[in-house]
């Protein structure tokens, strides 16, 4: 092997070439690209061929729809600007870097920076960064994220390694042969990048809305237009009516607030060290049923320490000190780096090494490694996988003494191949302490109706200890994992248990698979290549920051500083959203049902559209754009159910058929009740607002301080723009008979309001109860 690597003008021509290894971003949007999302949208294009035809009216006071459309698009543009400004920052210590050999000396390198040719020096839970091959090692290496397949592969000198694999033990060289957009999982990603797109039930219900909206407004238009032309409208009142119907019709702000919501929540997230590689993750936390937990690096700190060292029944001390020195040697040949390793090389520190023939890095599916010398062969690992038989049996109270304590216990053990006996030479216990703020957090998620399962490859015991420590509900009911077969058997073992231990990898993404059966949405938490299968089936995935690459690179959410207490913020930030988001919906809704009913009213029975744009403009401002904004950064933790898209049309419902039935028989009765057009247009506005603030006061209850101040200052701004602005609203003074019938109006949609409200809440009870 040529230990030097690349020298500095090798590695400048390969730049030189392009041969770096940069894959295209696929989770950070450009400047740009937020700057044309935000502008030229579908409805955006509606908007300006609305205001064209407002234009050729001369009716400038009916452009009033402009300035909120403007404002949602600079308050768009700036929020995911601001947002994105904060994640980047926090980006960049999420990258990953690598060892390499150049001119002879080890460099710190980052992925991007790696280039053709490179040396790298790969160890334990490190992501193969590029296509190339074992130059000098060996490793033990897991592709299951680019085959399925969840073995771990033997990789030794001259085999292929591809990129998005991960070293799962072992340590040594590689040599990149492909890098970049060249590489394996580069080219994997590119065929494959809409599998993994599967977007929360709020944001697909939001597009669903979005959709249906955006495909009907252009034919109802165009009907609309029709009918009151050929009925001797004239153009001008024909192009308002048609603009009044169609911007009434049009969700502008839903789909913005609900963006922008997530892009606040994010940035608030990023300054508390919560990288986010979805913003979407935060709606599928919080809607979480069961949060499954790793022991070591979850509930517990990574660092282990080591307890006591103990011999096995029937070896006395002279014995278990030479025993001892063996240990040592082999703790100083093993090239095995994970965690428990280091810490028996940080309490076991010596200079003499056994006579190395064939090594075996440990292996999180047989649980133990091994090491051949010309006189024996040594193993250390799970006592309860190294040994059967009377002698497990002999020693299996001294085992379940430490791992009551939570301790972790290893066998150290000689092994015969040729009578397949196993000798066992000393014990050796370790502990991780439990994290700090462990019960506060799952006593937190047990008051939310988030069940918590922990899911660990360790001894049931000691993981039972640990669950106990940190006050996880039901902790005392424990399984070992190993007999069972069947997806009947996974299903019956997550209904009855809560703690389960000595799981492998692909028994993880089966227990995950089992509580999805069940139609639990879950969350897994890991920080270890043997996690990533699990979190890679789980809805949500959470990774620590100092976890393996394997497990960063698998996961939705990184807790940068390690610390699980901050689940709680992204929960409590993705029920903020999703409560006020189907609040401020629901705002949206009436409105967009209540102008919809209208308009084909106004259609089938050839009469002219009686609100004018300036007016549906007043009304989206105080009954749903700046009360949804507003609502929508109040803090808000209640758990949802049901559909979103069947809770806000329920709520919806009942508001908009009642303002709909009321104008509607104005319209019919205009002449009997001897209403003008301007009279029509102005009640109009009043009746259609008054149900408004209704819908508005009962989305706000209970009432609290904020709430009251948001629905008080939006009826006094209506107040405000109806005394003083009247005429860019085209509200004017009502008749006297047409106040009468206005009041009489309001009051009786107050009533039947009542009514229907009382109607679908029981269908909607149904359906929560679904």
């Amino acid at each position: 092997m040529n230990k030097s690597g690349l020298t500095k003008e090798q590695v400048e021509e390969q730049i030189k070439q392009g041969k770096v290894n940069v894959i295209k971003s696929k989770t950070s949007k450009t400047v740009g690209k937020i700057v044309r999302e935000n502008i030229f949208t579908y409805f955006n294009g509606i908007f300006l061929l609305l205001a064209f035809f407002v234009i050729t009216t001369q009716q400038w006071r009916n452009l009033t729809f402009l300035p909120v459309i403007f404002a949602n698009v600079i308050i768009g543009i700036f929020q995911q600007l601001k947002s994105k400004r904060v994640l980047d920052q926090l980006s960049l210590l999420d990258v990953n870097t690598y060892t390499v050999i150049r001119e002879g000396t080890r460099q710190q390198i980052s992925t991007a920076d790696l280039v053709l040719g490179d040396l790298v020096y790969l160890e334990s839970g490190n992501q193969i960064p590029a296509d190339g091959y074992v130059e000098e090692g060996a490793f033990e290496v897991n592709e299951s994220l680019l085959t399925g397949e969840a073995d771990e592969i033997h990789k030794s000198s001259g085999q292929e390694l591809m990129s998005g694999s991960f070293i799962v033990s072992g340590s040594g060289y590689m040599t990149l042969t492909k890098v970049g957009e060249e590489s394996y999982a580069a080219k994997l990603m590119s065929k494959a990048k809409v599998i993994n797109d599967k977007k929360p039930e709020m944001i697909r219900d939001i597009e669903t809305i979005i959709k249906i909206t955006g495909s009907i407004i252009i034919p109802i238009g165009i009907l609309l237009f029709y009918q009151s032309y050929q009925n001797n409208g004239g153009y001008n009142a024909s192009i308002l009516a048609m603009v009044a119907a169609v911007v009434g019709m049009i969700p502008e702000g839903m789909y913005l607030l609900t963006t922008i919501a997530l892009a606040m929540s994010a940035m608030r997230l990023a300054q508390n060290q919560v990288l986010l590689h979805d913003m979407r993750s935060i709606e599928t936390l919080a809607r979480v049923d069961v949060l499954c937990v790793d022991k070591t690096g979850t509930i517990t700190n990574s660092q282990m320490t080591v307890k006591e060292v103990f011999a096995p029944v029937g070896v006395d001390e002279n014995t278990k000190d030479a025993y001892l020195i063996w240990f040592y040697r082999y703790i100083q040949t093993s090239s095995d780096n994970n965690l428990t390793m280091m810490a028996l090389k940080k309490r076991f520190i010596g200079t003499e090494k056994l006579k190395l023939l064939q090594e075996t890095p440990f292996s999180s599916r047989t649980k133990y490694s091994s090491i051949i010398t010309t006189d024996a062969q040594y193993r250390l690992g799970a006592p309860d996988i190294l040994l059967q038989g009377k002698i497990f049996e002999n020693n299996a109270p001294l085992i379940a003494q430490r791992a009551n304590l939570g301790q972790r216990v290893l066998a150290f053990v000689c092994y015969d191949e040729q009578t397949k006996e196993t000798k066992p030479l000393l014990f050796v216990s370790l502990e991780n302490e439990v994290r700090e703020n462990a019960k506060e957090i799952f006593t937190y998620f047990h008051e939310q109706g988030v069940q918590v399962k922990v899911i660990s490859g360790d001894n049931p015991q000691t993981v039972c200890a640990v669950a106990k420590q940190a006050g996880i509900i039901g902790a005392e009911s424990y399984l070992d994992v190993r007999d069972l077969q069947t997806p009947e058997d996974y299903d019956k073992a997550v209904e009855n248990y809560t703690v389960f231990g000595r799981v492998k990898p692909d028994q993880k993404k089966q227990l995950i698979c089992a509580l999805k059966r069940q139609n639990k949405k879950v969350a897994m938490t890991g920080d270890g290549v043997n996690d990533i299968l699990a979190m890679k089936e789980a809805d949500c995935s959470i990774a620590m920051g100092n976890g393996s690459d394997a497990a960063r690179q698998a996961s939705q959410v990184i807790l940068m500083d390690n610390d699980f207490g901050h689940l709680r913020n992204i929960v409590t930030e993705g029920r903020r959203n999703i409560n006020n988001v189907t609040r401020s919906a629901t705002l949206f809704l009436y409105k967009n049902i209540f102008s919809v009913l209208l308009a084909v009213f106004t259609i089938l029975r050839a009469f002219q559209y009686p609100l004018q744009p300036s007016q549906v403009s007043l009304i989206s401002m105080f009954n749903i754009g700046i009360p949804s904004f507003l609502l929508a950064l109040e803090p808000n933790i209640k758990k949802q159910k049901g559909r979103f898209i069947i809770k806000t049309l329920l709520q919806a419902l009942p508001a908009a058929v009642t303002s709909f039935l009321a104008i509607a028989s104005l319209i019919v009765f205009v002449d009997l009740f001897s209403l003008s057009q301007t009279d029509l247009g102005t009640a109009s506005t009043y009746l259609l607002s008054a149900v408004g603030f209704v819908i508005l006061y009962q989305l706000c209850k209970p009432m609290n301080r904020y709430r009251t101040v948001v629905f008080v200052g939006c009826v006094i701004g209506f107040l405000i723009c109806n005394s003083f602005f009247y005429r860019w609203f085209d509200m004017y003074n009502l008749s006297p008979q047409c106040l009468v019938l206005c009041i009489l109006y309001a009051l009786a949609e107050v009533t039947m309001m009542k009514w229907l409200t009382s109607i679908i809440s029981k269908i909607s009870k149904q359906e929560m109860s679904l």
